[in-house]
């Protein structure tokens, strides 16, 4: 397993040097960029494709520009963010506590337009979660919390506490796909002076220059070479490509620009964005194409969102369901932190069970929601049912009149999702067998597993939210609960309960329902171990 280390400061450091020599004076300021001026640059021994692999190819006026200049166009970004956390004190009262945090980067401008600097930094640099979770941690908040404000500043490094000079900022777009964003300042900023160039001609062993902020602590120049000209990166919601350099880059490094030597002009260009490094390796980073944003950084427009490897969900779809529920012995699926399972019923309708994540420990559901088919084909995959909340007195029937709004669009948010979410599942389950038969079925298989994970994370707020719904609609002692067996089995009709818990065992109900077809399997109810840790 892979583990990522994002660039992004959030430890605070002072550095002191001792000793230290000052810099040689610098050069006469060049009145233009090198790519305006007069001459020729020199022949580039070193180049063999559109980037050199030695800093030799590097122009005499791309150098002395650089050593001029005095403002640089990269900035330290502060990213703040306050949370809300609740609790009950001893009396049962509820308290409010906030936190602030807060975490540093870089990003670079590159344009000025309608009087305001547009810059482009990391998504994970300027965005903060809604809420606190296990898949979405933020350092000393606890799970839970929901962020009540946040801000965005350049300042000069990580240790600048006098804010009367701070720059603000606003986001204008961000990527999660491409882990990018565009922020914007209307103070007027000093803006890159290279072109953007093209990361599909960057090679292994080009030389790469970035410019940013280690451990947000000061403006630095890191050096290096690329190491791998490809590399896709499919981590939790990033979905792009990237190539790998082994500059000495740190936290604080996010948003970096990563500049390469054109054989053409022996000027730099922009060819990428540094944005995350593998924490259990040296030196390998990993860098954005800057092929894939130039849509979000000239009309800042995000990428469409990728397209899931599940299938359709339509007439096929739930006709390959029911047959895979009916001849599986375990029609189990994971479904955020829980598991879910699809049952069928001979008249063609499908019952999905949510059950607690102390499954198969416990089975009894805390949800079972019913799919009825639909009218015809042309209208989908089916229809919502009744719904029944459990606990382990049972099952109990939650009317359409006892449903508000709000839960009647939960209840539809939970369906859709436990609908997707089997079908991907069990789409998965089925390639397993025939995957190493050839390297078109690993890979699909490979990608259906890719895509499955990302569902399992983005899907546990849902089924935690599902597992909330059971607690307040679950019967109480003051209800009769339905046998889990009578509902998975056979449903009453609306309004009827059948095998309250109360009645002992082997008690027949007064209006028994008809036998099922003989010729239709029996949903299994054999528990399996429940699905393996994302990790």
């Amino acid at each position: 397993m892979v583990w990522w280390t994002v660039g992004l400061s959030v430890v605070a450091v002072s550095l002191a040097t001792a000793g230290a020599q000052p810099p040689p004076p610098a050069p006469p300021p060049a009145a233009e960029p090198p790519s305006q001026a007069a001459g020729t640059p020199p022949a580039a021994p070193f180049c063999e494709g559109e980037y050199a692999d030695s800093y030799s190819a590097l122009s005499a006026q791309a150098r002395a520009f650089e050593q001029a200049v005095k403002k640089k166009y990269t900035y330290c970004v502060r990213s703040t963010a306050v949370y809300e956390c609740l609790s009950y004190g001893a009396e049962g009262n509820v308290r409010r506590t906030r936190t602030s945090v807060s975490a540093h980067g870089t990003a670079f401008a590159y344009r000025q337009q309608a009087g305001e600097t547009l810059l482009l930094t990391n998504e994970h640099v300027v965005e903060w979660p809604d809420v606190t979770s296990d898949a979405d941690a933020v350092e000393n908040v606890p799970s839970g919390c929901k962020r009540v404000k946040d801000g965005l500043s350049i300042v000069e490094n990580e240790a600048d506490a006098y804010d009367r000079d701070d720059i603000p900022l606003s986001k204008a777009v961000v990527d999660p796909q491409l882990d990018l964003a565009v922020i914007k300042s209307k103070t007027p900023l000093t803006v890159l002076p290279w072109k953007v160039g093209r990361s599909a001609g960057v090679r292994e062993r080009d030389v790469v220059d970035v410019r940013g902020f280690p451990l947000g602590v000061f403006n630095a120049t890191n050096m290096g070479k690329v190491i791998s000209a490809y590399d896709r990166d499919e981590y939790k919601e990033w979905y792009h490509d990237d190539f790998v350099i082994d500059a000495l880059l740190s936290q604080g490094n996010s948003g970096s620009p990563v500049l390469a030597i054109s054989c053409k002009t022996g000027e730099f260009e922009l060819v990428g964005v540094y944005h995350a490094g593998y924490s259990r390796g040296s030196a390998l980073n990993v860098v954005v194409g800057i092929d894939q944003a130039r849509d979000l950084m000239n009309n800042l427009r995000r990428t469409p969102r990728r397209a899931e490897a599940s299938p359709p969900l339509d007439a096929l779809a739930r006709a390959r369901m029911r047959k895979r529920a009916e001849v599986s012995a375990t029609p189990f699926f994971p479904f955020g932190s829980r598991t879910a399972a699809v049952f069928p019923r001979a008249d063609g309708t499908l019952l999905f069970a949510l059950y607690g994540q102390d499954f198969p420990r416990r089975v009894h559901p805390l949800v079972v929601l019913e799919d009825l088919p639909a009218a015809s084909v042309d209208q989908g995959f089916g229809r919502a049912g009744r719904v029944w909340f459990g606990g382990e007195r049972g099952l109990l029937e939650r009317t359409r009149a006892e449903q508000d709004a709000e839960l009647q669009q939960q209840l539809a948010r939970l369906l859709d999702a436990l609908r997707r979410d089997a079908t991907l599942a069990f789409s998965y389950q089925d390639s397993l067998p025939a995957s190493d038969e050839s390297r078109q079925t690993f890979d699909t298989s490979a990608r259906l597993n890719k895509t499955l994970e990302r569902t399992i994370v983005a899907h546990r707020e849902l089924s935690d939210a599902a597992a909330e719904l059971a607690d307040r609609f679950a019967p109480d002692v003051t209800e009769s609960a339905t046998r889990t067996e009578s509902v998975l089995k056979n449903p009453p009709p609306p309004g009827i309960h059948l095998g309250s818990a109360s009645e002992p065992a082997g008690a027949s109900p007064a209006n028994p329902p008809p036998p099922r077809d003989s010729g239709a399997r029996q949903p299994a109810r054999s528990a399996k171990d429940g699905p393996p840790s994302r990790r």
